[in-house]
């Protein structure tokens, strides 16, 4: 008679690929991030070319497709967050203090661009990337 231990690593989710026991060949990609520091409409491009290889190119579920910039204006991080989906969302290392610093120089149009990018879900602060990566 043989008595199997089972370890309770293995008592939950035993038959998932994503546990490298159950399948150690399974690539997987759980997010793409893109950094600029700042942007530029060439990098904007490149940024897109990245996102929609990865999405031809794909063998499992779909990544996280994000970008990280520091871009003080946001009619430039416009050209990357709004368009055609080809991203999930654009984060910024400090977008409360973006929006802070518009405000205090009522640079409205600025600040115009940045709602509608923020209301739009296509904007949003550092601080949120690891809780959108986790669902």
């Amino acid at each position: 008679m043989h008595n199997r231990v089972i370890d309770k690593d293995d008592e939950y989710a035993s038959h998932t690929t994503l546990r490298e026991r159950n399948n150690p060949d399974y690539p997987l990609l759980h997010a793409s991030i893109s950094c600029k520091w700042t942007i530029r409409s060439d990098r904007t491009q490149n940024t897109r070319t990245e996102a929609l290889n990865l999405i031809r190119n794909r063998k499992g579920n779909l990544p996280h497709i994000v970008a990280v910039t520091a871009e003080p204006m946001p009619t430039r991080i416009v050209s990357i967050a709004l368009g055609t989906g080809d991203l999930d969302c654009v984060y910024h290392f400090a977008l409360y203090e973006l929006r802070d610093s518009l405000v205090e120089l009522q640079n409205e149009d600025q600040l115009d661009m940045l709602n509608t990018m923020i209301d739009g879900r296509r904007l949003r602060d550092i601080s949120d990337l690891p809780f959108d990566l986790a669902a």
